[in-house]
């Protein structure tokens, strides 16, 4: 397969980090990102800080993170096929107690940052006439769970899905794809020590691990024939979930 030169943000822990592993072990170039700069140095000298590897420390809410994501990309590796909009947050508060504050928390992160990012990054996509997108969505967008208020996040979420439809629209012609993938609960340290207490909202009745994330992300970016997909992988919970 062709090398790729990939960015991914949010890649300081969790599902992130391991796409950048991933990508890295298939020997693509990666330029990876985070907001803390110290977590992000940490990562990339144990992702082995080599030639295919990059770092970009900065909060993808501005746009001018994804602009200097760019420039890194075009100064290393000569361009940019794949970004992978990863960086997000999740908790659960009650509707009623949300307040403005806590909402753009949500929004700037998740929707915010995925929006500015892709702006920055698209414009060299259709200059090379060829690019994919891959956001990370939610099945809880169309599979609410009644145990877990959670509307400031999946509201963010609901619009990440909508938008990866208007973008695939929109340049699908000058062929660049973007698609959402949608994980169930995968043990990473934004679940801590409890995600096997989720293992039930799965049919299959265990938590997801970030490499079948990982998987699934690559698989995507080595499709040129995938776009305007929300693809799940959240062992079922997007179909159903066990009774017990």
């Amino acid at each position: 397969m062709k090398k790729q030169t990939v960015i991914v943000t949010g890649a300081s822990s969790g599902i992130g980090k391991e796409v950048a592993r991933y990508f890295l072990d298939k020997g693509d170039n990666v330029v990876i990102n985070s907001s803390t700069a110290e977590k992000l140095e940490q990562v990339y000298q144990e992702l082995g800080a080599g030639t295919n590897l990059a770092m970009v420390a900065g909060n993808v809410k501005d746009k001018s993170t994804g602009e200097r994501l760019l420039a890194v990309a075009l100064e290393r590796f000569g361009g940019v096929d794949v970004l992978v909009n990863n960086a997000g947050i999740y908790e659960t508060k009650p509707f009623l107690e949300v307040d403005e504050a806590y909402l753009d928390r949500f929004l700037n992160t998740n929707l915010k940052g995925t929006f500015f990012t892709t702006q920055a990054l698209l414009p060299q996509m259709l200059k090379q006439k060829d690019g994919t997108i891959i956001n990370i969505g939610t099945p809880l967008v169309y599979h609410a769970l009644g145990g877990a208020p959670s509307t400031a996040p999946i509201s963010s979420k609901g619009a990440i899905h909508s938008l990866t439809l208007q973008l695939a629209a929109e340049f699908g012609k000058q062929n660049i794809r973007v698609n959402t993938i949608a994980p169930g609960v995968i043990r990473t340290p934004m679940h801590g020590e409890d995600a096997d207490q989720s293992a039930g909202i799965h049919l299959l009745n265990r938590v997801g691990e970030v490499e079948h994330v990982a998987q699934m992300v690559y698989a995507v970016a080595k499709n040129d024939f995938i776009s305007g997909t929300i693809i799940n992988v959240d062992g079922g919970m997007g179909a159903g979930h066990n009774l017990n």
